[in-house]
């Protein structure tokens, strides 16, 4: 690091669903040096202006040599990674001298206790947490809820939604509003937090007033009902041409871990959001964290745009593994 700025990241995922999105608006800024660090063996392409770095994720030598001399790592990595990947570039980042990483514990609210427990996520976003601390690394946390676009288009085991066969099932009474991203103000939020300087220069916001915390970004504060209204104006319907039903999201959470337990992901999937939607109000975060927003000047996004965005994608190519 030099002039109290972050000059080089490095990424692991520089590919995935936010990962991709965080390398496109790092590019934008066109001061950072940004690597990615893939599998020796991966054909992955990336884009240009992208160093690429090659690593064994079971070689904790060869991961050191690849993030060394950069001063912020990210990790994005697939739910399917091996569960020692994680931990392992944790020791390796700090062993090589970086200062800073996010690691791949996207979206929980971590000052909530409670939902962190509760939360089928939780657990597994709380031990990527304790990887890096159990590194001696310093860690950032994306804190951004789940990614609108994607998990409108994901369907009724994630916000209840079926864009395609217009079916939907309300938790409670489908009112409960929760905090929402979209995969782009992810990638934003990250860029505008690593374009900040390190340490305070009068009374701007530095990298360093997230030091061991969770930044806390959103797009949205929406319920189901509002996800459901401006699918409508996307489509140009209304709720009669749909099949609607109710379920108390306490017993729908049960029921689902029952079917996680058995090894179902739909299972694992409604749990894990509809928890987000208990009348508690936990998956609204912004009323009780705050937001990042404003300090990072990320932009004011149009629901009903994102929404028909992700409702023609769906319609046209299926499920939607890409963001915005």
């Amino acid at each position: 690091m030099s002039n109290n700025r972050i000059n080089k990241v490095a990424v692991v995922g520089a590919t995935g669903h936010v990962g991709s999105h965080i390398v496109a608006e790092l590019l934008k800024n066109g001061r950072i040096e940004i690597t990615a660090i893939s599998r020796k063996d991966s054909k992955t392409t990336f884009p240009s202006g992208v160093k690429v770095a090659r690593v064994d994720y079971s070689n904790e030598d060869s991961i050191v040599e690849a993030v060394r001399g950069h001063d912020f790592l990210v990790i994005s990595l697939n739910t399917s990674a091996a569960p020692e990947t994680h931990p392992t570039i944790c020791k390796a980042a700090v062993k090589a001298g970086v200062h800073w990483i996010m690691p791949n514990a996207y979206g929980m609210d971590i000052n909530n206790p409670k939902l962190m427990e509760e939360n089928v996520y939780g657990p597994v976003a709380k031990r990527y947490l304790e990887d890096v601390k159990s590194a001696g690394g310093n860690y950032v946390i994306l804190s951004c809820s789940f990614w609108y676009e994607w998990s409108l288009a994901a369907g009724l085991n994630f916000y209840g939604i079926d864009v395609k066969d217009k079916k939907a099932v309300f938790f409670d009474e489908g009112t409960q509003k929760i905090n929402t991203s979209t995969l782009a103000q992810c990638g934003r939020a990250v860029a505008a937090l690593l374009d900040l300087p390190i340490t305070k220069e009068g009374d701007k916001p530095a990298l360093e007033d997230w030091k061991n915390k969770a930044l806390y970004v959103s797009s949205f504060l929406v319920s189901q009902r509002d996800m459901l209204d401006s699918v409508h104006k996307a489509l140009g319907d209304t709720d009669n041409e749909w099949s609607i039903t109710y379920e108390p999201s306490e017993e729908r959470t049960s029921k689902a871990l029952q079917e996680m337990y058995k090894g179902s992901f739909a299972g694992f999937a409604q749990a894990m959001y509809t928890r987000v939607f208990y009348k508690n109000g936990d998956g609204n975060y912004e009323a009780t964290q705050g937001l990042a927003n404003e300090r990072l000047g990320l932009p004011k996004e149009d629901l009903d745009a994102v929404t028909k965005w992700a409702v023609e994608k769906k319609l046209k190519d299926g499920f939607v593994y890409e963001g915005q």
